[in-house]
C-alpha cells in the first residue's frame, strides 16, 4: 500500500531541462522549448494541492508562472533544491550518462529512471532492436547518413532493392534517431521524396548526422502508458509486474503523422479506449508487449510507447519514450493540457494527482546495489 506518512515527510523538488542536450555518437535529442517547465509546474501545483510538501525556488509560487515551481537540472539547481530541504528530486527532464543527478542518486529519492538507462533507450533504432531481440513486435527500420559506414546506408544510394534487403518498401517514415515527439518526422511515398526528406533532416543537423528510415504502418495509432513493477496501482496495491492503463487512440493526423503536442493539444486528437476496446485481442496483445518492453529498458517510472497497426491488423511498437510529457489540467488557463499519460491514467480510474502520487510512492534510492522505494509499504 502507499505509505502516506512517508510521502508527507519527504519534500519534493521538480527539476526541468536547463542543460543543453549532449551530442551522443553524433546524435542529438533536441531540447523542448521551456525544458518541460510547464509540466513541472503542473506536477508541483497538483502535488501541493493534495498536501504533498513541494519545495520551490520562490516562497509563494504563482500558479501562472512555470519557473516559480521548478529548479534547473544543473549542478547549481540540484544543489539549491537539496539545500532547500528536498528529499525527493522529480527528474522531469531528459537524463543521460554524466547528468548531474548522478551525484545524488544514493542520497536523495528520485522520480525518474537511471540516467544510463535513459541514454540507451533514447536511441530509437537500438531500442527497437533490443525490443525485437526480446521477441516483441516492432516496426522494421534502417539507418542512413550522407556517407555509408558500418550498418548505415548512404542516402544517395538508397533504392528499392536496398530497401527490400532491409525488409522495407514505400511508403516509409523518415525520422530522427534521438527525436522527441513528432518533430522531424515525415512520411514519404517515393524514392525522390525519401532522398529529399533525409537530406533536409541531415542538413538541418538539429538531430545529428544519422536518420532513421522506418516501416510505415497504415492502421490505427495507439499510445500505451506503462507503469513498471514497484509502483502502486489504482487499487493502492503494489504492482508485482508492469501494467498498462487503457491505451489512447490518436486521430486527426497531419500527413499520416500525429501533430506535435506543442502545436495541437493532445486532448483535441486523442481519446482513451473503453474497457471493451482494450480487451480486443490485438489491443491486449500490444499492451502485453508494451508491459514487457518496460523491463527491457529498465524503466523505474512511467514510460509511453507509441504503436500502430499494420495492414494485417497487428500492432507494432515504433517509438518508446522514457520521458513522456506529463502535463495535467489544474493550473489557470491549462484546462486542455492533459497529456497522453494523464488521459490513460484517468481511464484507469485515477485523477492526475493520483497518478503523480503513485509515481511519487515509487521514487527510488539506490545504495550498494539495493533499490529502496519511498512510499511503498511491505506485504502488498
Amino acid at each position: 500500500m502507499i505509505d502516506q506518512a512517508a510521502l508527507a515527510g519527504a519534500p519534493v523538488a521538480i527539476l526541468y531541462q536547463a542543460l543543453p542536450p549532449p551530442v551522443i555518437g553524433g546524435l542529438r535529442k533536441d531540447a523542448k522549448p521551456g525544458g518541460y517547465s510547464d509540466s513541472g509546474a503542473d506536477i508541483g501545483f497538483a502535488l501541493a494541492g493534495v498536501g504533498v510538501p513541494v519545495v520551490t525556488p520562490v516562497r509563494n509560487p504563482d500558479p501562472a508562472r512555470n519557473l516559480d515551481w521548478v529548479f534547473p537540472d544543473t549542478p547549481q539547481g540540484i544543489a539549491e533544491a537539496t539545500g532547500s530541504g528536498a528529499a525527493v528530486l522529480w527528474a522531469n527532464t531528459v537524463l543521460f550518462e554524466g547528468h548531474p543527478l548522478e551525484l545524488v542518486l544514493g542520497e536523495r529519492f528520485v522520480v525518474g529512471h537511471r540516467p544510463d538507462a535513459v541514454q540507451r533507450a533514447d536511441d530509437k533504432f537500438l531500442t527497437n532492436l533490443r525490443l525485437r531481440e526480446a521477441g516483441l513486435p516492432v516496426a522494421r527500420s534502417m539507418l542512413a547518413a550522407h556517407e555509408a559506414r558500418d550498418g548505415i546506408a548512404a542516402v544517395a544510394e538508397i533504392d528499392a532493392a536496398l530497401l527490400a534487403r532491409a525488409g522495407l518498401a514505400l511508403p516509409l517514415v523518415i525520422k530522427p534517431v534521438r527525436g522527441r515527439g513528432s518533430q522531424g518526422v515525415t512520411v514519404v511515398r517515393s524514392l525522390a521524396a525519401l532522398h529529399a526528406a533525409a537530406r533536409d533532416l541531415l542538413a538541418a543537423a538539429t538531430f545529428g548526422d544519422i536518420v532513421m528510415i522506418e516501416e510505415f504502418l497504415p492502421g490505427e495509432e495507439l499510445t500505451v502508458a506503462v507503469l513498471p513493477a514497484g509502483l502502486p496501482g489504482p487499487d493502492g496495491r503494489l504492482a508485482q509486474e508492469a501494467w498498462c492503463p487503457p491505451p489512447v487512440r490518436r486521430f486527426d493526423h497531419h500527413d499520416d503523422v500525429a501533430p506535435y503536442n506543442g502545436l495541437v493539444a493532445v486532448t483535441r486528437n486523442s481519446v482513451a479506449l473503453t474497457a471493451h476496446e482494450a480487451a480486443e485481442p490485438a489491443v491486449a496483445a500490444v499492451m502485453a508487449a508494451c508491459a514487457a518492453a518496460a523491463a527491457v529498458v529498465e524503466a523505474r517510472t512511467i514510460i509511453r510507447i507509441d504503436c500502430r497497426a499494420g495492414a494485417d491488423g497487428r500492432y507494432r511498437l515504433f517509438d518508446l519514450n522514457m520521458k513522456p510529457n506529463l502535463t495535467g489540467a489544474g493550473r489557470p488557463g491549462r484546462e486542455d493540457q492533459d497529456s497522453l499519460c494523464t488521459i490513460a491514467a484517468q481511464a484507469a480510474g485515477w485523477t492526475y494527482a493520483d497518478l503523480l502520487g503513485a509515481m511519487l510512492a515509487g521514487a527510488w534510492r539506490e545504495r550498494d546495489g539495493l533499490v529502496e522505494r519511498l512510499g511503498v509499504t511491505g506485504g502488498c
